[in-house]
């Protein structure tokens, strides 16, 4: 059995018989864990090897892990930071950003390999800006060129942890206000400056290996009318075609607000992956989840198939073996080293 393209969620920290069932479903690929479906390290290493178990190749399992406020697994785990914390830094000591960066990608993806976990949905490549209500600190910075660094070594620590990494919101998510979790945002620049500035991080990212991207549901109205993860233009001319990207194109979650441009479940579905998202994200909403299992139970698509096998996860250390890791210990000496900086700037404000 081969990955299907539909990435579902779980109800709570144990599978149930029907939750079984559906991810054996053909066009099931893989599942995506929310703080919901966490408890404690034993808890969800025992929830991951199950799914892990169910078929072969096993279905993959993600997490949003990034630091800051968009961390699912907490109790257990080390607090990370908030990626501005880190373009903070790098303003006035850039290698000592750049060293934190790789060595807090390197601790996160560790961790999250210790429980099984395949990847998590992370680095954010959007731009900080006083605009978007749901980006912000979630941003490394508003500079494009010190995102793409930053980005880099955290995706280049988290290969040496053993994972994958997935950039987002492609092609950028930093300069609209709406949240596209509950509206539809629109972005009314012009292609040639987010080229100029949005894309550069995406662009270097791309250039140096990312093995994954997630687009915005976000309309760039002077590009095309629809959301750039339901677009052809952005995915295949603009990701694909002009950026030479050949890695796996995950849509954002189907069930948020922006997503309903396309109608119901089965077309929103039908629309991202024709507009070439190789996996789709259903999320908090069975109902949905079933009218797209339903309506996708012939697809196949082998391109998308070989992409998705490079996305699991290497090694399996334990929490114990991580800690005896010189590694370990340095990236606790950065963690310390950005908490003092943060407090130092607080003081100075």
């Amino acid at each position: 059995m081969t990955h299907g393209p539909l990435m579902l969620d779980l109800e709570s920290t144990i599978l149930t018989d029907q939750e079984r069932e559906r991810l054996l479903h053909p066009a099931v690929g893989g599942v995506i864990l929310f703080a919901r479906n966490y408890e404690s390290p034993a808890q969800v290493t025992a929830l991951v090897e199950e799914i892990h178990r169910l078929r072969s190749p096993a279905l993959l399992v993600a997490v949003d892990q990034e630091g800051g406020r968009v961390q699912r697994f907490r109790e257990g785990f080390t607090a990370l930071p908030c990626a501005s914390t880190l373009g903070g830094l790098y303003e006035q000591h850039p290698q000592q950003a750049l060293d934190a960066a790789r060595h807090l990608g390197w601790l996160m993806a560790t961790e999250l390999r210790a429980v099984g976990v395949d990847f998590s949905f992370a680095p954010v490549l959007d731009l900080q800006t006083e605009i978007s209500r749901v980006i912000g600190d979630r941003a490394f910075s508003p500079d494009p060129v010190v995102v793409g660094k930053l980005a880099f070594q955290w995706a280049r620590g988290a290969r040496e942890g053993g994972m994958p990494s997935v950039g987002k919101h492609y092609p950028g998510h930093g300069c609209v206000e709406a949240d596209s979790h509950v509206d539809l945002p629109v972005d009314d620049r012009h292609f040639v400056q987010i080229w100029e500035s949005d894309l550069l991080p995406f662009r270097h990212m791309i250039n140096n290996g990312i093995e994954a991207l997630m687009p915005a549901h976000v309309i760039y109205s002077q590009v095309d009318d629809k959301p750039a993860g339901y677009s052809q233009h952005w995915i295949q001319d603009v990701l694909r075609e002009r950026m030479a990207f050949q890695g796996v194109v995950f849509s954002d979650d189907l069930n948020m607000a922006a997503a309903g441009i396309a109608g119901g479940f089965p077309e929103r579905a039908a629309m991202a992956l024709e507009a070439g998202c190789d996996m789709i994200l259903v999320c908090n909403n069975p109902q949905g989840a079933e009218q797209v299992l339903n309506s996708l139970s012939d697809y196949c698509e082998p391109v998308s198939q070989a992409r998705m096998a490079r996305m699991h996860g290497r090694g399996h250390p334990d929490m114990t073996q991580i800690h005896e890791d010189p590694r370990w210990r340095q990236a606790m000496d950065y963690l310390n080293l950005l908490e003092a900086h943060d407090s130092l700037d607080l003081e100075l404000e």
